[in-house]
């Protein structure tokens, strides 16, 4: 169910809204016809953009009417609620490889997090340890043996089977547990598992909750880190101009927490019940270095990477072709039309730069875009 409560708290300091102009609004509306629109995200810190667009207004801003739905605790459950239309879009990566294997018609229409610059980035993602698990962070090859915390068909499962990989380690030799990320602090604490793998805030919550936990590792370049504002092909087919202005408020968003990391971190304690300010403030600086909303090669060489990736350790039975989900001209368009909201982000390669109609052709994007 989704909830129509809408926050309208402001940050303290009297923060300024960035002004955004829109003529027409989704469903061929006027300007002062909001077009509503729900939205579904996972209660993680790199998905705090969805919360700081309605805290400030770029939403209304943009001439949207938007709902937060509850936070999901995985991309499953947000998925889930798409299918079903409780919401309009949701903020998902890993999760949709399942959906869209299974007949759902999703599309990609730009990044809550990731990189239009390169390959590999993974800064957001972290394993810890409670304290008696035997688990060296000199020394990796120590995981084997241990069981290990993570949300399966996530992000964070393909982290932990791209790092055991890379480590040499078969993934037969760990138990992995099937956690939600709210919970993993307290199956530390009580012995339900060894470590956990996981996307902030929870690793750092279980470091600071847990007396003598530790992080093992952060980040590490195990992977291309995916995560897209997604929709339905019917939803965005009928609400275009609702779709080009969910991205243009989004990209506002991004790039003021980009600018204010901390103040970003108290939204954050607002939207994650349980998450102490000190710990948002730290994992918001991990978050700003992937928060990166454009679309180039480099997006569609990740979703094609990871989907091989599980598919390789048979998380997943198939791939699919990214050109038939990945939609970029409306997030190209937000570039052209507004580039003063990009303007601090690393330039995107030459070769990797894409217009409308783009085909991605896995070759070239790997030409193009630095792995690391």
């Amino acid at each position: 169910m989704v909830s129509r409560a809408r926050s309208r708290i402001m940050l303290a300091g009297g923060l300024a809204l960035v002004l955004l102009a829109c003529g027409t609004n989704g469903d061929g509306g006027t300007a002062g016809q909001a077009t509503r629109v729900t939205l579904g995200y996972v209660s993680a810190v790199d998905q705090m953009g969805a919360a700081v667009a309605l805290d400030l207004g770029f939403y209304e801003e943009a001439g949207l009417d938007v709902t937060l739905a509850q936070p999901f605790p995985t991309g499953v459950d947000a998925l889930n609620a798409l299918s079903a239309g409780d919401v309009d879009f949701v903020q998902v990566g890993v999760p949709s490889f399942g959906a869209v294997l299974e007949g759902m018609d999703l599309v990609y229409l730009g990044n809550y997090s990731g990189s239009a610059t390169r390959l590999g980035i993974d800064e957001t993602m972290a394993v810890v340890a409670e304290p008696d698990s035997g688990i060296n962070p000199d020394d990796l090859s120590t995981l084997a043996g241990k069981r290990i915390g993570v949300s399966e068909g996530t992000i964070n499962h393909l982290y932990l089977l791209n790092l055991l990989k890379a480590e040499g380690i078969p993934v037969s030799e760990v138990r992995i547990v099937n956690t939600p990320p709210p919970d993993m602090a307290v199956a530390l604490q009580t012995g339900g598992v060894d470590a956990i793998a996981a996307w902030d805030p929870w690793p750092i919550t279980a470091r600071e909750s847990v007396d003598g936990a530790f992080e093992v590792v952060r980040g590490g370049g195990y992977l291309a880190y995916i995560g897209y504002l997604v929709s339905t092909r019917e939803y965005l087919e009928g609400n275009r101009d609702a779709v080009s202005a969910l991205l243009t408020a989004r990209a506002a968003a991004d790039r003021w927490i980009r600018q204010h990391p901390d103040e970003a971190a108290g939204v954050t304690v607002r939207w994650i019940p349980g998450t102490e300010l000190e710990v948002a403030k730290e994992a918001m600086r991990y978050n700003i270095v992937q928060l990166d909303p454009r679309f180039s090669a480099c997006n569609y060489l990740a979703l094609d990477t990871m989907v091989r990736a599980f598919a390789e350790q048979g998380v997943i039975e198939g791939t699919y072709d990214p050109n038939d989900h990945m939609v970029p001209d409306p997030v190209l368009e937000v570039m052209a039309q507004r580039p003063e909201l990009f303007e601090d982000l690393p330039d995107i390669p030459e070769a990797a730069r894409i217009s409308p109609g783009y085909v991605f052709r896995r070759a070239e994007a790997e030409q193009a875009c630095p792995a690391g």
